[in-house]
């Protein structure tokens, strides 16, 4: 079939230019949010910044990509928030410009791409992953491009553009070992599709084994560790701290997650994928999102682990859309769909990313049906929703901190450890200390444990929370020297910063004991 003709010749109306127009209004949107209102870093922003310093092929909870994209962007631009903040703002207008070329690989239209590349600009999960440097900004890059690629080199028999796929796959498990789930579903669905002829392509296998050399760094690294993340997931697993919905309400969360008006559109991209004759040829589609929709519901995996998949489904989706409306007596929809959709994106916008002030936004969230879920039962009783809540206290913990750090003698500061219970507060130690002259923090929780107490012997300790009667038994005395309290951090941050002296053991013999991957 050849590809639709745009309505309009001129390049400034057409679908890509469209794209283009989205792609550029979801980056000022990031910029603008990151630079007004007060809004601080992110906890996995200063956790990041940390691994970016302790440069590795590996860490216990990802792995190595986000921190070497951190030190890459510290070295070239600097730390600044609006730095970080660029990077993941510019990972989602990607999203939105392979978004739309991708309905239009699937013989869509100006509608379809300009509906599809809308879709994602405004779906909840990609506003909230584009205002923060975390893995989740580049995995839906990485996956709709793997599968774009595919895609071209079937449809314009090119196999030989699978090398591409690759790399690709390669870097994608660099980022988040969910790669692995993406590389079931699209496996499968060669295997249930026409296309299962490229598994038996010499192209195919040398991208898997290019994909397979990138990755192997890394699974050497696990390896050689006894498999850090296999740990932590079965620690977190056994510690419940993840709160899992039922299906229902999975199911439901998925809506949100996507819009609930974008809910027409991922939809029929499942029935274009599985029941049109003209879809047909692009089932792979529906069979990887399918696949990948499964593992995770059964898994109970997090709500947003399904996320990545869904550029594709609303790809396919604007597609039989622009079909379903092509009737001149339908017409009138296409326009009429598209500022629904806008309407409602924008009235959940400001649930996502931070374009209110933090006064403003509590009586706006008041004011809504709907609030953000918790994934984790320690954000239970936040003020505000996680990913706000956790940009929140830093600096003020890292004050107090500096304020019983600087109250002991001259003797006193280099024999004293900054005892930290997890890594979001290790990573604002290190970040914000050094503007007060404190040392690097101590921390056993996830890879900070890999970074051992710096020679400390617990003589002198500052702790960071803790249960008071569990310290005062393990120290020869035990006091409450401050308690930062910030009204929007998450509850459990608000803790007291204690004193500590004459720990009862030698800190670097009890270390590996104290190893915490939860």
């Amino acid at each position: 079939m050849t590809e639709p003709k745009e309505s309009n010749d001129a390049w400034y109306a057409s679908g890509q230019a469209l794209v283009v127009y989205l792609a550029m209004a979801n980056l000022a949107l990031h910029l603008y949010a990151t630079a007004s209102h007060g809004y601080g870093y992110f906890r996995d922003e200063l956790y990041y910044i940390a691994c970016s310093r302790h440069l590795d092929w590996g860490y216990v909870d990802q792995p190595p990509m986000i921190a070497l994209v951190t030190k890459v962007t510290i070295l070239l631009f600097g730390d600044s928030l609006l730095v970080l903040r660029l990077v993941p703002a510019l990972a989602i207008s990607g999203l939105i410009l392979l978004t739309g070329s991708l309905a239009k690989e699937l013989s869509g239209g100006r509608f379809a791409q300009a509906l599809a590349a809308l879709a994602v600009l405004l779906a909840p999960v990609f506003l909230a992953t584009g205002s923060l440097l975390t893995m989740n900004a580049f995995e839906p890059l990485i996956w709709i491009g793997c599968l774009y690629i595919v895609l071209v080199a079937i449809r314009r028999n090119q196999p030989r553009l699978l090398i591409w796929f690759g790399v690709l796959a390669g870097l994608g498990l660099q980022t988040k070992y969910s790669m692995l789930v993406f590389g079931l579903g699209i496996t499968v669905g060669l295997l249930l599709t026409p296309a299962r002829r490229l598994l038996v392509s010499p192209w195919l296998w040398a991208a898997g084994a290019i994909a397979g050399l990138i990755f192997l760094p890394n699974l050497l690294w696990n390896i050689h560790r006894n498999f850090p993340f296999v740990q932590l997931m079965h620690n977190i697993q056994a510690s419940g701290r993840d709160i899992h919905p039922g299906p229902v309400e999975f199911v439901l969360q998925q809506i949100l997650l996507t819009g609930p008006l974008a809910l027409p559109i991922w939809l029929a991209g499942l029935w274009f994928c599985f029941f049109s004759t003209e879809g047909k040829r692009f089932r792979l589609i529906g069979w990887t999102f399918s696949i990948i929709f499964l593992v995770f519901f059964i898994l109970h995996g997090k709500n947003y682990y399904i996320a990545p998949a869904y550029p594709m489904l609303l790809a396919a989706g604007a597609v039989a859309l622009e079909r379903a409306f092509s009737r001149r007596s339908l017409a009138w929809l296409k326009p009429a769909y598209a500022a629904l959709l806008f309407v409602g994106g924008v009235l959940f916008l400001p649930l996502t990313v931070p374009v209110l002030s933090v006064e403003t936004f509590l009586k706006y969230q008041d004011a809504m049906p709907i609030k953000a879920p918790a994934a984790e039962k320690s954000h239970l009783g936040a003020a505000l929703p996680q990913h706000f809540a956790d940009q929140f206290g830093w600096e003020e913990m890292t004050a107090a901190v500096a304020k019983v750090y600087n109250g002991l003698s001259e003797d006193e500061r280099p024999r004293t450890a900054i005892f930290c219970n997890n890594y979001g507060e290790a990573g604002a130690i290190d970040f914000f200390g050094t503007r007060y002259g404190l040392p690097k923090a101590i921390c056993p929780h996830q890879s900070y444990f890999y970074w051992g107490p710096h020679g400390y012997t617990g003589e002198i300790e500052i702790v960071l929370g803790g249960n008071p009667k569990q310290l005062a038994a393990i120290y020869d005395s035990m006091e409450e020297a401050a308690e930062p309290n910030n009204p929007y951090a998450i509850p459990f941050e608000n803790h007291p910063i204690y004193l500590c002296r004459g720990y009862k053991a030698n800190l670097t013999e009890v270390w590996p004991r104290l190893k915490n991957w939860d």
